[in-house]
């Protein structure tokens, strides 16, 4: 498949109060943005577990955005502090499974900026486009195959040298 034909699945965790309500205000205006994307709507930025992210690539999406109230402006003090905490330790995560870091995006977009829902969502989009599909899934396949084939070996060796020790301890 070309990238040309692929599109991406992408996955937004949104908070209610600001990025979430920017999506609302560019649907109401009329603003057009990519269709790829499926919106959850958390109350907070703080809100997103790690393993929300992780259990979105595992099904199958192609990259994850995560909006949240600007630095400061959080409706709960410090949900965004805590959210970006979690965001570079799910970088560090996904690049030791090898998964390039634009699949994975943060932005902090307030309740007015509607047309940054709309830029950040296309470019995202586009980002995505251009790296093609993920299929974590088809990976987490190959990966098994791969595990299976070495437990395979090992256990033909371990068999082989089990015989080996067997023949041995009859000739003595």
């Amino acid at each position: 498949m070309a990238n040309q034909e692929f599109e991406p699945r992408i996955v937004a965790f949104f908070c209610n109060w600001c990025t979430y309500t920017a999506a609302d205000l560019a649907g109401v205006s009329r603003m057009k943005y990519a269709s790829n994307i499926r919106i959850i709507r958390l109350m907070c930025s703080g809100r997103v577990d790690p393993q929300f992210v992780m259990d979105a690539f595992a099904r199958g999406a192609d990259g994850v955005l995560i909006g949240g109230c600007h630095p400061g402006d959080c409706h709960y003090i410090s949900g965004n502090y805590k959210c970006l905490r979690r965001y570079h330790m799910l970088e560090r995560m996904m690049a030791d499974l090898g998964v390039e870091k634009d699949r994975l995006r943060l932005e902090w977009i307030s309740a007015s900026e509607g047309d940054k829902v709309k830029r950040v969502v296309n470019e995202m989009v586009e980002q995505v486009r251009a790296l093609g599909p993920l299929d974590l899934p088809g990976r987490f396949a190959d990966w098994d195959a791969e595990m299976r084939e070495l437990d395979e070996k090992v256990q033909r060796e371990h068999d082989g040298a089990c015989e080996a020790h067997a023949a041995k301890e009859t000739q003595s």
